[in-house]
């Protein structure tokens, strides 16, 4: 019996979708437009996921020590930082490495190449370059290098000539107030689209039930249930948001061609064309369950209101 029903409620709504075609391409326009939007969204979010994670990447702290400083001591806080649960990697550059990249960054600058010529001897101390897990913690490893016991070495002598953490603080604050923003403002996007979609959705699917109100009346006549009256309304909402899906995902396909040079070129960590095809399948279970999500919710709660009269 179950079973007939079901076959009942699909063929009936699979009718209903086919016979309102105004009403279905209407409901389908409107939830591709709002799939659209939510869609987008995913790309945005790659788009600024790849600008910060460039950022992050030239956010750090540098150590640099005194020229005399032995390196076994260097490298016993280069562990010593590796254990602090905020740090993600630490970088050991030798006196020898940073002459060697001062050298090539001053290459085209003679004078100051020259003025290095004639000290005789390396002016340079060996440095770390340290990167945190999240920007917020870069404070909490600056606390740690303050520390007497990373200031100096057994005898009580400097080893640390500067470290550049007040100069970079601007920077990583300025970068953490933007992660946090553009992760507000993300929610409150993808809150502001759903709400809108369903209400939408809500009063395209009132249309359809008010086409059909003559046979409603029929069936409840007859003895039907409201289950089974909701049930080709519910399947009708999800039909629309299975085509709207797909046919949003087809959209995709042409714009990401045309915006992943362009997004390549600007951004140079991403390229939307292949996150959209890297992606596909996450895309594609977000944004048709997504579509599925709506029509079904949308559906119900106007064949329940109407219902109620």
């Amino acid at each position: 019996m179950i079973g007939i029903n079901l076959k009942r409620i699909i063929k009936s709504g699979f009718v209903s979708f086919w016979r309102n075609g105004v009403v279905s391409f209407a409901s389908i326009l409107v939830m591709t437009m709002t799939l659209f939007m939510l869609g987008s969204i995913l790309f945005v979010n790659a788009t600024l996921d790849a600008s910060l994670t460039q950022i992050r990447d030239k956010v750090d702290i540098n150590v640099y020590f005194v020229t005399t400083a032995p390196e076994d001591d260097i490298l016993t806080l280069k562990t010593s930082i590796e254990t602090l649960p905020e740090v993600a990697n630490v970088e050991y550059v030798s006196r020898e490495k940073a002459l060697a990249e001062f050298t090539l960054r001053h290459q085209n600058d003679q004078l100051t190449l020259q003025a290095l010529e004639e000290l005789g001897e390396n002016p340079l101390g060996a440095n770390l370059n340290i990167k945190a897990k999240e920007t917020s913690q870069y404070e909490g490893i600056a606390t740690f290098l303050e520390g007497e016991t990373a200031l100096s070495t057994l005898d009580d002598t400097p080893i640390i000539d500067k470290v550049n953490y007040l100069q970079n603080k601007t920077a990583i604050d300025k970068l953490s107030k933007i992660v946090d923003s553009a992760e507000r403002f993300g929610f409150i996007i993808i809150a502001i689209l759903v709400i809108a979609s369903l209400i939408i959705s809500f009063n395209t699917i009132r249309l359809a039930i008010y086409t059909s109100k003559d046979e409603i009346a029929v069936m409840k006549l007859v003895g039907a249930s409201n289950s089974y009256i909701r049930g080709p309304f519910v399947f009708e909402g999800i039909m629309y948001g299975i085509v709207a899906g797909l046919v949003t995902l087809i959209l995709f396909y042409p714009l990401t061609v045309w915006l992943g040079p362009l997004t390549e070129n600007f951004f140079s960590d991403i390229n939307l064309f292949d996150y959209y095809i890297n992606s596909f399948s996450k895309i594609f279970f977000i944004v048709l369950g997504s579509g599925i999500l709506l029509g079904a919710i949308s559906s119900y709660i106007a064949v329940w209101r109407y219902l109620r009269k």
